[in-house]
């Protein structure tokens, strides 16, 4: 009998496994060959996708409710706010507006760590090898019942990127807080992970 337990156990652990190879990040990918604009901001995009990788790697209800005092964000919450980021991030080379308000409590935890994850891949993507002279097309747009605002990219690196980044660090903390901490293989500095 208990090998019939173990064995949807076996089969459960290796369809989350294939989940997350199949996702991006779970290694940061080769530097380019030379230092341009646009492969400094791919590879801080590439950064920040490792750490969420990790961040949100083998998050569980007890760490997705959890949150530091009564007026805070539960880690689900920050989740939800990060994948706004991401589409900020991913909409500005492409000057695609960024409509607000958003309901993102439709999503599962999976949704919104997929979404976010293939939305650093894109974005990292269209920056790669671009020119100085091509960020200047690049506008962070957000819009609200009709009315836009437009902003230059300088934006999205203190403002957006930065966020992600940050509220990321918020994930390895709070999950710590509720017991679950990160892999302690993850090395944010090689951009690979023992395990």
């Amino acid at each position: 009998m208990r090998f019939l337990v173990y064995i949807p156990i076996f089969i459960f652990v290796g369809v989350l496994n294939a989940q997350n190879l199949d996702l991006p990040y779970h290694q940061i990918p080769e530097p380019p060959n030379k230092y341009t604009s646009g492969n400094v901001v791919s590879r801080m995009i590439d950064g920040l996708g490792y750490r969420y990788y990790w961040a949100t790697n083998g998050l569980n209800d007890k760490d997705l409710a959890y949150k530091p005092s009564a007026d805070g964000r539960t880690t689900l919450e920050t989740l939800q706010h990060l994948y706004g980021l991401s589409l900020t991030i991913v909409n500005a080379p492409t000057n695609t507006p960024n409509l607000r308000p958003i309901d993102f409590t439709k999503f599962s935890f999976e949704e919104l760590r997929a979404m976010t994850l293939k939305n650093f891949k894109t974005a990292s993507n269209y920056c790669l090898n671009k020119q100085p002279e091509d960020f200047e097309d690049f506008n962070v747009i957000f819009e609200r019942n009709g009315k836009k605002s437009t902003f230059p990219y300088w934006n999205m690196l203190n403002g957006p990127m930065a966020d992600a980044i940050y509220h990321t660090g918020q994930i390895v903390v709070l999950r710590r807080a509720s017991g679950n901490p990160v892999n302690p293989g993850m090395n944010v500095f090689l951009g690979k992970t023992r395990e």
